[in-house]
């Protein structure tokens, strides 16, 4: 190995260094016993971008999407995703969509458990949520797996909030 190939004698640019500075990192230190990462791997296209070039509510929208999906692949067939709501009597509603509306909004669309439709619209900066196994529907064959479909917009790379 020459000292070229040496990644710690890599020189970046001061574009490159600015750059790196705002592109998005992860860290979660796990025990043992503990399931699961939001991301294993590259993260997807919509955030590789700079943060900088979004609004709050965008952000926030695609990391949850991370996180739910990453949930989702812990669950069995019988489970689904359910979210929780702190400072409130929303309780546990079950995800059937995300989004958010610039600069500053999350909605979560869902039912709760009795069954009503439940739609809950969130500021950023309140945003508290708590993600739940849910027993799915006895009439579905298959569980409702939201958090891939969402995950399909942050692949794409032209635009993840279409």
């Amino acid at each position: 190995m020459t000292n070229d190939d040496n990644p710690m004698n890599q020189i970046d640019t001061s574009a490159e260094q600015t750059e790196n500075a705002v592109i998005p990192t992860i860290q979660e230190v796990l025990s043992e016993h503990a399931e699961g990462r939001a991301v294993q791997g590259e993260l997807p296209a919509a955030l590789r971008e700079s943060p900088k070039q979004k609004s709050p509510a965008q952000w926030a929208y695609e990391r949850i999407i991370l996180y739910i999906q990453n949930f989702e692949k812990q669950l069995d067939n019988n489970q689904e995703v359910g979210m929780g709501f702190t400072g409130g009597d929303a309780g546990v509603i079950k995800i059937e969509g995300l989004g958010f509306f610039d600069p500053d909004l999350i909605t979560f669309y869902g039912r709760d458990g009795t069954g009503a439709k439940t739609q809950l619209v969130q500021h950023v900066s309140q945003l508290n949520v708590m993600l739940r196994a849910s027993p799915k529907e006895l009439d579905q064959e298959e569980p409702n797996r939201i958090g891939f479909k969402l995950a399909e917009a942050l692949e794409r790379e032209d635009d993840a909030t279409s």
